[in-house]
């Protein structure tokens, strides 16, 4: 009966780090209006590491397999590197969301190259799943039309640093999750990892001239809020996937696109479009199509 209770609370713990997640698009935007793109994200991150270091620990790195080291460093800080970045980076509040809705592509972009690099099994569904999440991020694009390629176009003209680097976050993520998964030996170097993103910020902003930062009142809130949803949902989502139920948390982190746009436009105040929904329902339901496509050969997948 302990043990039920036990993964009963992991798995609780890994949905409130899913919530928690979905908050950072909206806090990092606020936070780096207030302290720029690039001293806003060196703040988040700094603090984020220390509550990681005061929560998880430190862990010896000559227990790391090498590899992990440097592959998991290499991907894990381009990866938070280019999230921050494009959310900091938008020209409006409306434009960040969308930025954050590209980023989502990463769970149909994981389940395809665990197929292709992992010679994960999987059957038919994963193609339409894979379009559908295409599919829906292009509507998100469109903007108010939907479907509309000249409105995309003048979308991501307008700003291609920002959707440049979510997109490329996405498959940066998605190669992360399917290296890491081989090469880590059951280990997590997240800690680590925050502190050399929150490094190579600092040299950011200390080489680029990153602008003064106000701190007012706002901005310490959303600052201590956004380190805690990034931090202390890493430390709760580990916490979720060693001990509760995957399966359940797996569909779950599926639906995030949904809540982070809805929490973005009560933290942010921006009014999203129909098509907008539209395209964030269909992002959620190409990623669940695509991991249904390797749920239904579980039995003989054979593991990298």
């Amino acid at each position: 009966m302990h043990h039920a209770n036990k993964a009963t609370r992991a798995t609780a713990m890994g949905l409130v780090a899913i919530v928690l997640w979905s908050s950072l698009v909206g806090l990092i935007r606020s936070v780096s209006t207030h302290l720029g793109p690039t001293g806003g994200a060196a703040m988040v991150y700094s603090m984020a590491s220390v509550l990681l270091l005061l929560s998880a620990g430190w862990v010896r790195l000559a227990d790391f397999p090498r590899r992990y080291l440097v592959w998991g460093s290499l991907l894990f800080v381009s990866y938070e590197l280019c999230l921050a970045l494009s959310i900091g980076y938008a020209h409006t509040d409306r434009q960040a969301i969308e930025v954050g809705m590209v980023n989502y592509l990463w769970p149909s972009f994981t389940i395809v190259a665990a197929i292709v690099f992992n010679r994960q099994k999987a059957n038919f569904l994963i193609l339409p799943g894979f379009v559908l999440s295409v599919a829906g991020i292009c509507l998100v694009l469109g903007g108010e039309h939907g479907f509309d390629a000249a409105g995309m176009l003048v979308n991501v003209r307008d700003n291609p640093l920002s959707y440049g680097l979510a997109f490329a976050g996405a498959l940066i993520w998605a190669a992360y999750c399917t290296v890491t998964a081989r090469i880590a030996g059951g280990k997590n170097g997240v800690t680590l990892f925050f502190m050399l993103v929150s490094v190579s910020l600092w040299i950011k902003y200390l080489l680029g001239g990153g602008g003064p930062m106000v701190l007012t009142t706002g901005a310490v809130v959303y600052l201590l809020l956004a380190a805690a949803a990034m931090g202390l949902g890493y430390g709760a989502w580990n916490v979720g996937i060693l001990h509760g139920n995957v399966t359940i948390l797996a569909g779950a982190s599926y639906f995030t696109p949904v809540l982070s746009a809805a929490l973005s436009t009560m933290l942010l105040r921006a009014p999203l479009s129909n098509a907008f929904w539209q395209g964030a329902a269909m992002v959620c339901g190409g990623a669940v199509l695509c991991w249904l496509a390797t749920r239904a050969r579980r039995g003989s997948a054979v593991t990298g």
